[in-house]
């Protein structure tokens, strides 16, 4: 009789021999059909070289080259293939002593023994074929071509920025880097960084015994290749941002030029700059102490982190609340004693009592001190403080007191004061008397550049602004970045806009701007002269032109420079020219600006590598 079950026996036995044959065959295709799987077991004799890729282009408005690439190599090494080589010749190869090579050779080996790291960076195209032609002698050591910056024009450090190498920080918040990959550090460079670094290849490289490359693996099978950075097509009119840095040079603070019918940053100085070119290669970690040592401070972009009062430039943003709440109107007129006894005095001799158009163009400070002081004591809201409120809320919206949410990195929001702050800082007892010098932008107000040439261009626009930005378009110069089009619009009617326009039109025309004025341009702006408690006042100028269709909006800050109307006007009114006309006419004027030093020789740098 038959044992029960003795049948499965056959089933279990050809079980095992339906997989073991399976087993066999897909160890043939593996080992003689697919030979991929043969890089794992191979990696004595194969080299990963990554393949890096062009950063983007930078173009100004006119399609000029900003930010180009030029090459450079690194030399790598793989710790665990380095065997018998001559220590001495690399040196004196390479021009370094035996600890710095042994120095090197350790840090590679902690960073990984199997894996490629950078033993010397950027080499310069000059020496790189000399190295490379005797680069068969040290095994472990190869060649991997990489690009640096360059910048044709010299000029826009501040706002273009500059690329490092990759921080630990950074390294360890995003998987894309590796240990001596380059990212923007700032400007452009960092805001833009996804864009502009593209994507990084891979080449499989075989190398014989004599550390030679002989072929690529399975004719580039398995490599893949690097994608250059995307295009940034910027705004920046290249031949006004030289000129200003032209005349800002010996001078401390910024220019801002901007098209105020779209927000475009047509020109962004900061002063003192630096050539971008110089941190740039082996010669950037030098220069770059040497500028950051410097107590000019050269690598401050003032134009979005300085912050200053911005004195009289001001007076139009409390003019326009207060005519949009009814407590001032073209017709009310004061007189330039004021009223009762205050400390707030005229810095001007005019006739008196003035309009608002009259006390613009004259900036008259009794004038819009009461303007204010009728504002908050006006009994429509209820008290002193609620008024404050409804004046804070108003001028936010002026683009004061926050960032713009531009494409600037690191700009910073200034501040306007609040009730919270005020009630803070004298126990919630407090009055209009207390805040009296904001009505001339004085007191506790800090603006930047930006915002100030935002504000100007809200008047020039007689009632909106969009987001002041650099890049227009990426990929393509028709590829428009469309979240800088969006239109902020103050509560403020039109009426009131076009009348501060006329009282602007009148500072330069017959009041205290009258140095900005040209014969062939309407320029309408504000001058300012802004305290502070280091030397003397800043000079400012916020301006436009022309008059009407506005085409370019310009602010103007030279610190501790005295009146707005010396230096900033003038220098405000040169920078429409040059963006109007393309050229200067008044010849004197320019020479004037250009000499201005107000930088004293045992302040000024030494000179930096190139």
């Amino acid at each position: 009789m038959k044992r029960a079950y003795s049948d499965r026996q056959f089933i279990i036995n050809g079980v095992f021999i339906v997989v073991g044959v399976i087993f066999v065959l897909r160890l043939f295709y593996l080992q003689v059909i697919d030979r991929s799987y043969v890089l794992s077991a191979n990696n004595n004799v194969f080299r990963y070289i990554t393949q890096y890729p062009a950063r983007g282009l930078i173009y100004d408005r006119n399609k000029r080259l900003l930010v180009i690439n030029e090459a450079t190599y690194d030399l790598m090494v793989v710790p665990n293939q380095v065997k018998r080589i001559d220590t001495a010749d690399l040196c004196k190869l390479l021009e370094i002593t035996t600890d710095e090579f042994n120095h090197r050779m350790e840090k590679a080996k902690i960073f990984s023994p199997f894996q490629p790291s950078i033993f010397e960076k950027q080499i310069p195209k000059e020496t790189y074929g000399f190295i490379e032609e005797k680069l068969y002698k040290f095994q472990g050591f190869f060649i991997q071509s990489r690009t640096l910056r360059k910048y044709p024009q010299a000029a826009g450090a501040h706002l273009l920025g500059y690329v490092g190498e990759v921080s630990p920080a950074a390294l360890e918040k995003n998987p894309y880097y590796k240990q001596g990959d380059y990212i923007g550090i700032t400007g452009l460079e960092r805001y833009y960084e996804k864009e502009l670094r593209g994507k990084k290849g891979m080449q499989i490289r075989m190398v014989d015994v004599l550390n030679r490359e002989v072929g690529s693996y399975q004719k580039g099978r398995y490599d893949t290749a690097a994608v250059m950075g995307t295009p940034l097509y910027t705004s920046i009119d290249v031949e006004l941002q030289a000129y200003g840095e032209l005349l800002m040079k010996n001078k401390r603070g910024s220019i801002i030029a901007l098209e105020p019918a779209t927000g475009e940053i047509l020109a962004m100085v900061s002063s003192p700059t630096y050539d971008p070119n110089l941190l740039v290669g082996r010669v950037r970690a030098k220069n770059f102490s040497e500028l950051y040592k410097d107590p000019l401070k050269p690598l401050l972009p003032r134009a979005i982190q300085g912050r200053y009062a911005p004195g009289s430039s001001f007076k139009m943003a409390n003019d326009l609340i207060a005519l949009q709440y009814g407590t001032l109107t073209a017709s009310t007129y004061y007189s330039c004693q004021g009223e009762g006894s205050f400390p707030i005095n005229c810095t001007h001799s005019h006739m008196t009592p003035l309009s608002v158009r009259d006390a613009l163009a004259q900036s008259c400070n009794p004038f819009h001190w009461q303007v204010f002081n009728h504002f908050l004591n006006s009994p429509q809201f209820g008290g002193v403080k609620k008024a404050f409120q409804v004046w804070y809320d108003n001028i936010y919206s002026f683009g004061f007191g926050h960032k713009l949410g531009s494409d600037v990195s690191f700009e910073l929001k200034g501040s306007i004061p609040t009730v919270k702050f005020y009630d803070k800082l004298y126990d919630k007892k407090w009055n209009t008397m207390t805040v009296r010098s904001l009505s001339i932008g004085q007191g506790e107000i800090l603006t930047t550049p930006l915002q100030l040439a935002n504000y100007c261009a809200l008047l020039a626009n007689r009632g909106y602004y969009y987001p002041p930005h650099i890049v227009r378009a990426t990929g393509t110069p028709t590829n428009y970045i469309t979240k800088f089009r969006e239109k902020n619009t103050p509560k403020i009617d039109r009426q009131y806009y076009d009348l501060m326009v006329e009282g602007m039109a009148g500072v330069v025309d017959h009041g205290t701007g009258r140095s900005a004025r040209m014969d062939s341009i309407t320029i309408c702006g504000k001058t300012g002269t802004a305290d502070n408690s280091h030397g003397k006042p800043h000079s400012i100028f916020i301006g436009f032109a022309p008059k009407y269709n506005p085409r370019i909006v310009v602010c103007v800050i030279i610190e501790n420079a005295g009146f707005g109307a010396t230096w900033a006007g003038p220098i405000s009114s040169l920078m429409i020219e040059k963006y109007l006309n393309r050229t200067i006419k008044r010849k004197d004027v320019e020479k004037r600006m250009v000499d201005f030093n107000m930088i004293q020789t045992n302040e000024r740098p030494k000179e930096l590598i190139r």
